[in-house]
């Protein structure tokens, strides 16, 4: 058995069990813990007495509850003002992580109950196996603070079905555990009563081999994602993935808000709703964002991440627009969020329609050489 304050971790069976700990922040990762993540996987990786991987979350309560709200973005405001390098560290350790995890060469399944967010589905989306519950709330929410959805967001979002990607990254719509199976970020299903049960059992239990264990946890929570999987997800339809389609985030508002000025009176206003989402966020991510989102589309996961490292590189050092540290939109909204909570950010420039391509373009030119970049070794 392995412990360490914010991740514990052992091996019971055939199977590495992992428990994120640190519930007060609702998990939030830290660079410590990137690096205890990363250190148990490449471990057991070579261990001939694991078949696979399980990881969970805790809440005050004890197990489950939440998975991993994302980054700790409190120690990046910090760190950003200081000029603490371990910044540059942390995104480029926890992509290296969503890489590894991606590419595991044995099962992992993730229990994503509760929290979802941010670093918590780059800690998720690449399981073999996706188990999301009722309580599920899962989002990619970057753009609130001027960041984009990074940890292979442009990957896994873009893969989502028609343009449902680019509403989740624009917006940071929440998902609810079964809305999460209709847009392809969830493979099953199952009560939150009933994690305890299974996460115990998969220790338990005698399996042939790691196909056998995945077919047998397949069959056995099938019943459970037919009955909670629904039909449609309730607020997307046919005519808002037409308005994601156009061409960049200026055109997508435009048309929210004509569409939602034509909209029936007496009706929701679906329109309205994504355009005042939109309206809270930081212009400019909003479209490095759609770009990330459309570029990703056509990628490699090692190159997309590599991409997504270029990015977040610019979000804290802007400086083809000469901002640094406070001045920056990242910063800024961090800030308005979670430091001062005015939720009152000073977006720069603060209207979609004064964003010009010269000033997102340079988010996509790396500031390394191709031999120099942090993530030069990943491989697909």
């Amino acid at each position: 058995m392995r412990w360490s304050e914010d991740v514990l971790s052992e091996v019971r069976g055939q199977v590495g069990f992992i428990t994120l700990n640190r519930p007060k922040a609702l998990n939030a990762l830290s660079l410590p813990m990137v690096r205890e993540l990363t250190a148990v996987l490449q471990a057991w990786a070579s261990d001939a007495r694991v078949l696979a991987v399980a990881i969970r979350g805790s809440d005050k309560h004890g197990p489950f509850g939440a998975f991993c709200a994302g980054g700790d973005i409190r120690f990046f405001h910090q760190a950003a003002l200081s000029g603490d390098a371990r910044l540059e560290d942390f995104f480029t350790e926890e992509y290296a992580l969503n890489h590894l995890i991606h590419r595991y060469p044995k099962p992992y399944i993730a229990f994503m109950d509760g929290v979802v967010m941010g670093g918590g589905m780059g800690l998720s989306q690449g399981a073999r196996l996706r188990i999301v519950t009722e309580r599920t709330q899962m989002a990619m929410p970057e753009t609130l603070i001027g960041l984009f959805p990074d940890v292979a967001g442009g990957y896994f979002l873009s893969r989502c079905p028609g343009h449902l990607g680019e509403y989740l990254a624009l917006t940071g719509q929440t998902l609810h555990g079964p809305e999460a199976l209709c847009a392809g970020l969830a493979d099953a299903c199952m009560p939150s009563a009933q994690q305890a049960a299974l996460w115990q059992s998969l220790g338990e239990r005698d399996w042939r081999d790691a196909a056998d264990l995945l077919a047998q946890l397949h069959s056995e929570l099938a019943a459970s994602t037919a009955d909670m999987r629904p039909a449609a997800l309730p607020w997307w339809r046919d005519e808002l993935d037409a308005v994601m389609a156009l061409p960049d985030a200026t055109a997508i508002a435009q048309e929210l808000a004509r569409r939602s000025a034509a909209a029936d009176a007496s009706s929701e206003n679906a329109y309205a709703r994504v355009l005042a989402a939109l309206r809270q966020r930081s212009p400019l991510m909003l479209h490095v964002t759609l770009t990330q989102i459309r570029r990703a589309r056509g990628m490699a996961l090692a190159d997309e991440l590599r991409m997504e490292r270029d990015v977040v590189r610019h979000c804290f050092h802007t400086e083809h627009l000469q901002r640094r540290a406070a001045e920056t939109e990242t910063v800024e909204g961090i800030r308005a969020l979670a430091v001062d909570k005015d939720r009152q950010p000073r977006w720069n420039p603060a209207r979609l329609e004064d964003i010009t391509p010269e000033m997102v373009g340079p988010f996509f030119v790396s500031p390394w050489p191709s031999e120099a970049h942090p993530l030069r070794d990943l491989r697909d």
